[in-house]
């Protein structure tokens, strides 16, 4: 069928591209993983929907032949380096992570010498290059417990994050070397404009990402990745809360909790929708999913030396989790 400028007036595109997204699926036995912070018509037809360690998991166990990755470059990286002879898409290869994007593996290369004797856990926010140069990778599902899998007395790199870094610090104790980088949009709540949100709300209970900075992780009741924080949500006794994450996991809570009130954190340079978005999980869409599963394109390449490389960690990871 020839997708003409006629068909598109008379139908709802969304829906075009819904049931041929279904229909090339079932084709091309296709997956389409989804992260949490998609727009909504996205992961409303996605296969799975979950953060960067359940995606991890299920690109690592499908047995389809064609992954597409909705989500941003380091996710369908990870997805390529754990499938090898599989294929794997990205809708939009210009949707990146500032926090990889922050990590330049010839600065990190340099950065890791200053340290001799260190182990290097590295957030899988990273390009692949950035995991060749690790000894573990990690997500902020199960930090934690990476750090907690290496000895006490190991002296540990952790990047890119310094505002999870600093968190973990905290958490386990261990006096880790920090290499610089954030995230623009966990970095972008403002701690005046949610004191603000607190005393409208006094009985909200606030749940943060630990990406965002420490002002706003000690006014939170609950820290934890996008998956842990829907879960305390869907469990806890309370009706209202103030989410400081990617605003796109409003979509996924609203559909759990309904009757519940759900308020996003307020960004600093908001003045319109009050929450924060990142706009490199929003260059993909629904048109671009069907493009990319119809053409098969773009695909993820990663040479097979880096690959190798780069799963050791992912799977030292894996492990332990």
């Amino acid at each position: 069928m020839v997708f003409t400028e006629e068909i598109y007036r008379k139908m709802d595109s969304k829906v075009y591209f819904a049931n041929e997204i279904a229909r090339l699926k079932k084709e091309k036995n296709a997956v389409l993983l989804a992260h949490y912070y998609q727009e909504e018509s996205i992961q409303d037809i996605a296969d799975f929907v979950g953060d960067s360690l359940e995606l991890a998991k299920k690109a690592a166990q499908t047995d389809a032949d064609i992954i597409v990755f909705a989500g941003v470059y380091f996710m369908a990286e990870t997805a390529k380096i754990l499938n090898p002879g599989k294929k794997v898409l990205l809708p939009d290869l210009q949707a990146g992570c500032s926090l990889a994007d922050g990590c330049n593996p010839g600065d990190f290369a340099a950065f890791k010498q200053k340290y001799p004797g260190h182990k290097v856990v590295t957030y899988i926010n990273t390009k692949a290059e950035i995991k060749a140069l690790s000894d573990y990778t990690c997500t902020s599902s199960n930090a934690l417990k990476v750090i907690a899998s290496i000895p006490e007395d190991q002296p540990i790199i952790f990047a890119p994050d310094k505002n999870l870094g600093k968190y973990l610090s905290q958490k386990t104790g261990r006096n880790m070397v920090l290499w610089d980088g954030s995230c623009i949009v966990h970095e972008a709540f403002s701690i005046e404009k949610l004191i603000t949100l607190i005393r409208q709300y006094p009985e909200a209970k606030i749940v943060a990402h630990p990406e965002s900075e420490e002002p706003i992780l000690k006014l939170a009741h609950f820290i934890g990745s996008t998956s842990q924080m829907i879960q305390y949500i869907l469990q806890s006794d309370a009706t209202t809360f103030v989410v400081a994450t990617e605003a796109g996991i409003l979509h996924q809570l609203r559909l759990k909790t309904p009757g519940k009130t759900l308020i996003p954190a307020p960004s600093v340079e908001d003045n319109t929708c009050s929450c924060s978005e990142c706009a490199f999980m929003k260059v993909n869409t629904l048109q671009k999913v069907y493009l990319c599963l119809r053409d098969e394109t773009p695909e993820i390449q990663i040479s097979g030396s880096l690959a190798t490389a780069a799963l050791k960690p992912i799977e030292k990871m894996l492990q332990i989790s």
